[in-house]
């Protein structure tokens, strides 16, 4: 098969997709309308196109994001090191969908997302080394940095979802995958663009493309589980079931203290740049420089439980 040329969607497009947020809980696409044709027209010559590691090639990264001792510099090191690690082990995982993927447009859908995973683990290890970061040193720095957290958040998630993966539970993997990893980290990708547009330009467009990809991976998963239990509504009580032990892991794990480590250094740089940030707004109404840790936190997880909500009542497992 091959791409054929024609208008980017406007969910792929880059001044056209809407927020990550906005598009997960809106749109619908499937698994058939994201094939690889699609991936190659929309995504690989759309979304990406033009890009340099992640962002457009004017983006800037400011000097004081090079500065080991700026609290906002140190806040965006930990932030994507976790993140890049997150996006390594999604990509490990994938795998075994594309493999236990029962139809080829599934299975084209998730190659493409195996890719979209590994480019975003690739687009954060790179901004790293943007921000000063020897090449040589990328592993010990996130081992330093985000170490602890990795060990305490992504670990657990993955040794939860260990047997579901083994055992060529395909729809269960989704599941796991949809509502359990993405569907509780996107929205952080969310704020974390709204937080760097003005005070790391390339960040928040490494952020934005990352975002593009999320609705898509997103939306088609819902649309797939949505599907599964049309054609076997006696797989229902199961992953209902398989929701409720991966929400009592996630209410297990010390996520808001991460969140608020990485916001305290935040508020800190935020603090010391004032005038980089000027008047901007993180959302209508409200300057960022008038945000606080606690507020920023809320927000970021009030979006991961509306777009939690909307993503299950779609599939059709409840609120």
């Amino acid at each position: 098969m091959t791409a054929t040329a024609g208008p980017i969607p406007a969910e792929a497009g880059w001044d056209t997709a809407p927020s990550l947020v906005d598009g997960a809980m809106n749109l619908t696409l499937t698994a058939a309308d994201c094939n690889l044709d699609y991936w190659l027209a929309a995504v690989a010559q759309g979304t990406l196109a033009g890009l340099v590691r992640g962002h457009h090639p004017d983006a800037a990264t400011p000097a004081y994001m090079r500065d080991p001792a700026d609290p906002l510099r140190q806040a965006l090191v930990s932030e994507l090191g976790f993140r890049s690690v997150a996006e390594e082990k999604a990509t490990r995982a994938i795998a075994t969908l594309v493999e236990t993927a029962p139809d080829l447009d599934t299975m084209e859908f998730y190659s493409t997302q195996l890719i979209d995973e590994a480019r975003h683990a690739r687009v954060f290890r790179g901004h790293l080394v943007e921000m000063g970061v020897p090449v040589q040193e990328l592993d010990e720095t996130i081992r330093r940095e985000s170490g602890a957290d990795i060990e305490a958040v992504l670990v657990p998630l993955e040794e939860f979802s260990a047997p579901v993966l083994e055992a060529g539970d395909f729809i269960g993997g989704v599941i796991l995958l949809t509502v359990l990893v993405e569907g509780v980290l996107a929205p952080a990708a969310e704020l974390s663009e709204r937080k760097w547009r003005v005070l790391d330009p390339a960040a928040a467009q490494i952020e934005r493309g990352a975002g593009i990809d999320e609705i898509r991976h997103l939306t088609v998963g819902s649309s797939i589980v949505k599907e599964h239990l049309v054609a076997h509504p006696e797989d229902r009580g199961r992953l209902e079931e398989l929701v409720g032990r991966g929400q009592e892991l996630w209410g297990k794990v010390p996520v808001v203290d991460m969140l608020g480590r990485r916001e305290t250094l935040f508020q800190a740089g935020l603090d010391r740049h004032r005038d980089a940030a000027g008047d901007y707004e993180i959302w209508p109404g409200r300057r960022i420089v008038d945000t606080t840790v606690e507020e920023r936190i809320t927000q970021g997880l009030t979006w991961s439980a509306e777009m939690q909500a909307s993503r299950l009542a779609y599939m059709g497992l409840g609120a």
